[in-house]
């Protein structure tokens, strides 16, 4: 039996790749997914550095429009868990939008997106049904298993944070860029004091110490600390929040960077226009200023 020829090789490859990407692709926002909340305009997307899909991924968490809270409250209310009432019914005014960045670019890559992507909106509905509401403590289980489960070389940088019809953004950081604040008043980016910005490293690196199993988990680097929550407010009508991946920040070159002053004379230029308008520009601008570096994902939200 002659060995197949170097063509259906690589014919084979092609297909199989074009299956992953097909797979992965569904995984992708769809415009149904983005969040709908008084008061709050929000828009993202991904710029990725080969094909459709990389190493970037973005999901949207409207409590609302995914689960079913009515459902929810009746059945915590019926066994006498009324915090966890009260949390679920926070849940009606707050959306939650997650910003993956795994390192490597290649369409391959998407597999850890893919796994994180799944596991987190698993993850999800168990916050929700044992708490009424997502705790740090998925990330903490996510951090672990991500530790146990991916190459040493392998690592994911996250931001999770949570916007609120009341302009409140929670959020916690592992490895990520912290988000910027463009105040409409002051028509400049804002800044925020190291108090309001506490990170933690990429998600598995180091195993964190705060899960139930960690007798269970060797490292010869030791344990992360737990994780903290950030909370900033978007004060003003017209604040602009913005969420990005790294590749943002690394757009350009030392002698004529994009981030952050081309970046924000953009934003100024278009800060009356939707959060959807301003994403579309900035992406637009990003596109002509430079060749891509990296895959690079950004989310617009606007206080309106």
């Amino acid at each position: 039996m002659e060995p197949p020829n170097a063509d259906i090789l690589l014919e084979q490859l092609t297909n199989e790749l074009k299956n992953f990407e097909d797979i992965a692709r569904y995984l992708l926002p769809q415009a149904g997914d983005l969040p709908q909340l008084d008061g709050i305009d929000i828009y993202g997307g991904t710029l990725a550095l080969n094909g459709v899909i990389g190493g970037d991924h973005l999901i949207y968490l409207d409590f609302k429009q995914r689960f079913d809270l009515d459902a929810r409250m009746g059945e915590a209310e019926r066994q006498g868990r009324l915090e966890v009432v009260q949390n679920l019914m926070r849940c009606r005014t707050m959306s939650g939008i997650v910003l993956i960045d795994v390192s490597g670019h290649r369409i391959t890559d998407a597999l850890l997106t893919s796994m994180l992507h799944q596991a987190f909106l698993l993850g999800s509905i168990y916050e929700l049904d044992v708490s009424g509401h997502v705790t740090r403590r998925l990330f903490e289980n996510l951090n672990t298993q991500f530790y146990h489960s991916s190459a040493e070389h392998k690592f994911i940088s996250m931001i999770y944070g949570e916007i609120s019809e009341h302009a409140m953004f929670r959020f916690l950081s592992a490895g990520q860029p912290f988000p910027m604040v463009f105040s409409n008043k002051h028509d400049r980016f804002m800044d925020v004091g190291p108090d309001l910005c506490v990170s933690a490293p990429p998600l598995g690196i180091l195993p964190s110490f705060d899960v139930i199993d960690r007798t269970r988990t060797s490292s010869l680097l030791g344990f992360k600390e737990h994780y903290e929550m950030n909370e900033w407010l978007l004060m003003g009508e017209g604040d602009i929040l913005l969420l990005y991946t790294d590749g943002l920040v690394e757009h350009g070159s030392n002698e004529a960077p994009y981030f952050p002053e081309r970046l924000e004379t953009r934003v100024r230029d278009v800060k009356h226009r939707s959060a959807r308008e301003i994403f579309e520009s900035i992406k637009d601008d990003v596109v002509a200023f430079d060749r891509l570096p990296d895959d690079i994902s950004l989310v617009v939200i606007k206080r309106v």
